[in-house]
């Protein structure tokens, strides 16, 4: 693809995988051309083969005369970092870059358990996004229509809540987390403007993009996020677009010289997130397909999600990578934060 064509991709403005690659492609200064709508219905439209899954957003890469459709959030940055050089959002320090590689994941594999479960468990938030989502996608849409559209999405997004774990039982577990979540935030952007520095990488973005809902679309999270974290309510809005900022190298902090705020997150991400994922891989590697566990010290029951131990492996696979020293480095920031039960040498 020649630099000077815009990258299309296909994605909805209440998906926060979408918000997450707009903003970096901003900040970036990527050109893209992006349709709010739905990746399925865009690649038929383009006689283009759908990818399995299918979900938002989609990205269309063109090479060779040939159009393909490609998801998945996380490659695509790694992707973009091979063709565009320039404002990378990926450290150079293999030890940084494992730290940020952990925190985009979170991002994207647990906070999305926050974004899902105050989205559609309340009333109050079922109804505003079973309202706003259909309008999203076609401001113009007839009434009738859009009511079926949002009885059709609420009855549907609702009965799935189980997916990510989020029932009667485990609300008061994901509340709980989230409010130490913002609390942390809170806590770490007094410091810092960026999780890891002066400028923004790939798990800033991972963050923004739940973030973007969970302060900017979905009124439970974001009255709770303007009560806890008002500086993660104003980084939400800067983050949208940091195209202005121009980076250099000194501004990634080293892992010997982040402030103690950042293990205040690493915390959050051993005491939900670890545990999740062992039991997931365990059951995935039972061929169960729901499993069981006490977090944080509730019981929680969720589906199996085979793509999520895949993302255990991965990060794993990137742990093994790493150097002796740097490796020594990333576990005397990770020590006795709980993150260190997901990683293995084996």
């Amino acid at each position: 693809m020649a630099h000077n064509q815009p990258i299309r991709l296909t994605g909805g403005t209440g998906s926060p995988y979408t918000q997450k690659m707009v903003a970096l492609l901003r900040y970036r200064r990527i050109p893209y051309a992006i349709n709010w709508g739905m990746p399925a219905e865009a690649c038929e439209a383009m006689g283009v083969e759908k990818p399995r899954p299918t979900f938002e957003p989609t990205f269309f890469f063109e090479e060779a005369g040939h159009t393909t459709a490609v998801c998945d959030s996380t490659p695509i940055i790694r992707r973009l970092e091979k063709t565009y050089a320039d404002r990378s959002v990926l450290p150079a320090d293999p030890a940084l870059a494992f730290i940020d590689y952990l925190l985009e994941d979170f991002a994207d594999e647990w906070c999305t358990k926050y974004m899902f479960h105050y989205r559609w468990h309340a009333t109050l938030d079922a109804d505003n996004a079973g309202t706003l989502l259909p309008l999203s996608m076609n401001v113009s849409m007839p009434s009738d229509a859009r009511q079926q559209f949002k009885d059709w999405v609420k009855d549907r997004q609702i009965s799935r809540l189980y997916v990510v774990g989020s029932n009667d039982t485990t609300a008061a577990v994901i509340d709980a987390s989230y409010r130490r979540f913002l609390a942390a935030m809170e806590k770490h952007l007094g410091k810092q403007p960026y999780l890891l520095g002066n400028r923004p990488a790939a798990g800033d973005f991972g963050l923004f993009g739940q973030l973007s809902q969970l302060v900017g679309f979905d009124p439970t999270p974001r009255a709770i996020a303007h009560d806890v974290s008002p500086r993660t309510v104003a980084w939400v809005s800067l983050m949208h677009d940091q195209s202005g900022l121009e980076p250099t190298e000194q501004d990634w902090v080293s892992i010997a010289d982040q402030p103690s705020t950042l293990r205040g997150l690493l915390q959050e991400v051993g005491r939900m997130y670890a545990p999740a994922q062992l039991a997931n891989a365990q059951a995935v590697e039972a061929g169960e397909k729901t499993w069981d566990a006490v977090i944080d010290g509730a019981p929680w029951t969720q589906q199996t999600f085979p793509y999520q131990a895949k993302c255990l492996r991965w990060t794993n696979e990137h742990y093994r990578a790493l150097g002796e020293s740097d490796r020594a480095r990333v576990n005397a920031l990770l020590e006795g934060t709980g993150v260190e039960t997901m990683l293995s040498l084996d």
